[in-house]
């Protein structure tokens, strides 16, 4: 049965495994990397059989691209939920906890992506290009609204959001030599929360 314009719908149970296709590929690449990853270890994680698999993603290139571009949708959703109605300072102070908690609880989301932007992002080199700039370009061109405003204190905001990127995801990215230098205190994500939510919210508030 087609949808619109002949587009094949994609039933439950497509969207079901196809999601468990992406979950069991992430572990897989996390763990092996992109070369020592294979389309077998892929199906064994996910409970599919190869030809199953292959049904929905052709190569093992292609499920790559698709848990990379899945793993920016949903790390881009707090930046998307950026309110330009909103009350600056309150809007910046989500973002940042939304983004240091998703580092939390999803680390090797995070660490495939920046092994991916390491190695000069070839696989998504379009999406970065296309999709990701026109959605900073979008929220930045806010945060230059509110400091022309007065709501917040002057800033570049692409360098603002890249400040953002760097210090929350650096508890997934580098989260060995966090636990090296400072142990496993329990309240370890917790703090840092409070204390980057500090470090930039005084920093842009109006003087």
């Amino acid at each position: 049965m087609s949808g619109t314009g002949g587009t094949p719908r994609t039933t439950r149970i497509q969207a079901l495994n196809k999601e468990l296709i992406l979950n069991a590929a992430l572990e897989v690449f996390s763990s092996y990397g992109f070369r020592g990853a294979t389309v077998d270890q892929i199906a064994t994680k996910c409970g599919l059989s190869k030809p199953n698999l292959l049904y929905y993603f052709r190569r093992k290139e292609d499920i790559y691209v698709a848990v990379l571009e899945h793993t920016l949708q949903d790390w881009l959703d707090p930046l998307r939920s950026l309110d330009p109605a909103g009350e600056p300072l309150e809007e910046i102070t989500r973002y940042i906890r939304s983004k240091i908690r998703m580092s939390r609880e999803n680390p090797k989301a995070s660490r495939l992506f920046a092994n991916e932007i390491l190695h000069g992002a070839p696989a998504i080199t379009d999406y970065l290009k296309g999709p990701l700039k026109l959605l900073v370009d979008e929220k930045a061109a806010v945060i230059r609204r509110w400091s022309a405003e007065g709501r917040l204190r002057p800033i570049e905001p692409h360098h603002l959001i890249f400040a953002i990127w760097a210090t929350t995801q650096h508890y997934a990215d580098f989260d060995v030599q966090v636990h090296a230098l400072i142990g496993t205190p329990p309240d370890l994500m917790d703090t840092a929360e409070a204390a980057l939510t500090s470090l930039f919210v005084e920093g842009l508030r109006p003087r």
